[in-house]
């Protein structure tokens, strides 16, 4: 059915129809991620793993993620990144359908290692195929949709991982998660079509725009990744941590911890995208800065609740979490935006890569890790999270600096958009 109706609906633009399957396949690939952190404290329980043993389960899959990123990129500028998407959604799923055999801590640190060379494919193009479907002006309204799944998906692997796996055994989520990525991935080849390369582009392609050295001399490039990167060493930290934090130090059995989060996670992650993407596209009426600016404020929005939800009583931990998050989630498409703005087509794939590599490498792919480091050590994983906060008044000072170099938007022409098959 779900077939028919795109391939007949005469509505369904070759832009839609890759908006809706890019943004189910991203839902998916959030959940088959989230899943571990869900499940963590059955998974530690069973091979009795220390926290720093824990949290290097998701430092494997990013610094994988982060070390195949610079190739997936160059492959992205030179060929059709349509058979690529598939290629990495179903790579990434038969890792995750592999879980349900797998018995040891190697085993498993081996499998999530693997799910990280699927996922860099995926993270790495659709941004670059959807800027190719629409103009600059209309990128942080599409890419505010398309990221609003990321906690949707997330919170649906919380609950998968800590719900069905204290019902059926934590291999169980891993094992149905996986088949809906193979089904969509049979969909976007099927139905998805390869836009043209820099079809909507109509910002004028300088040097530090279009070519690879540039990206590294971008100002525009190099704060929106490096804001995003130490966001990102934050956001990997407590969606890590956070499950357990709530069932170890506030005493909330994990089921009913990890459910709490999903609601928590999905209502702020769909009302906080949306409203975030919302401001910044009125906001760009009027100041050409704004993706920035707006990434700026929802950081420093998030500092104070975040500090409440850690150290502050226990009773304020979930309205703190609630507001933390939805001032987090404010920045999800306009950083984005602004990333895939402050650069051309020619060179899109391969900075984005670059940026997922930086992202990963200063940010998520160690966070965990050294979160349950420190946690070992202090033995509080409330103090231990406390350097997720550090990590946040950085990236404040990044973006907001970075706000200066923000390219203006020129009108865009009434072009329609060009794809091929």
């Amino acid at each position: 059915m779900l077939v028919e109706s795109v391939s007949r609906n005469p509505r369904m633009s070759p832009a839609m129809v890759a908006l809706t399957l890019l943004i189910g396949l991203n839902l998916l690939n959030y959940i088959d991620r989230y899943i571990l952190p869900g499940a963590q404290p059955l998974i530690q329980a069973e091979f009795h793993a220390t926290d720093q043993q824990m949290g290097a389960l998701t430092t494997a899959l990013l610094v994988t993620y982060m070390l195949v990123a610079p190739a997936t990129g160059w492959l992205g500028d030179r060929y059709k990144r349509k058979w690529l998407i598939i290629g990495g959604a179903v790579l990434w799923s038969l890792a995750t359908l592999a879980t349900a055999w797998v018995h040891d801590y190697r085993t498993l640190y081996l499998r999530h290692a693997l799910v990280g060379v699927g996922e860099a494919t995926f993270g790495i193009y659709a941004p670059s195929v959807l800027a190719d479907f629409y103009p600059e002006r209309e990128r942080n309204r599409i890419l505010s949709f398309f990221y609003t799944v990321i906690p949707v998906g997330a919170a649906l692997g919380y609950v998968a991982g800590g719900n069905l796996g204290t019902l059926w055994g934590w291999r169980t989520p891993f094992f149905l998660c996986a088949i809906p990525g193979l089904i969509f991935a049979a969909l976007y080849g099927w139905l998805a079509k390869e836009p043209t390369r820099g079809a909507s582009d109509h910002i004028h392609p300088t040097q530090d725009r279009a070519t690879v050295l540039g990206i590294f001399t971008n100002p525009a490039f190099l704060t929106a990744t490096f804001g995003l990167a130490t966001l990102t060493f934050a956001m990997g930290g407590i969606s890590a941590w956070v499950p357990t934090f709530l069932n170890r130090v506030s005493g909330i059995p994990l089921g009913k911890a990890t459910f709490m989060l999903g609601v928590i996670t999905v209502i702020d992650g769909i009302f906080g995208t949306l409203v975030g993407g919302w401001i910044a596209q009125r906001w760009l009426r009027t100041n050409h800065r704004a993706l920035y600016l707006l990434s700026f404020w929802s950081v420093a929005l998030t500092l104070p609740f975040g500090a409440l939800a850690f150290f502050g009583p226990a009773q304020f931990v979930i309205p703190a979490l609630f507001a933390a998050e939805f001032f987090l989630f404010l920045n999800n498409g306009p950083l984005n935006a602004a990333l895939v703005n402050s650069v051309s087509a020619p060179v899109r794939a391969t900075a984005v890569s670059v940026n997922l590599f930086c992202i990963h490498f200063f940010g998520d792919s160690f966070s965990p890790q050294i979160i349950g480091f420190f946690s070992d050590r202090t033995k509080n994983l409330g103090i231990a999270l406390g350097l997720t906060l550090v990590a946040l008044i950085v990236s404040a000072t990044i973006l907001f600096y970075g706000s200066r170099f923000a390219p203006p938007l020129e009108e865009s022409p009434n072009l329609p958009p060009s794809w091929t098959s």
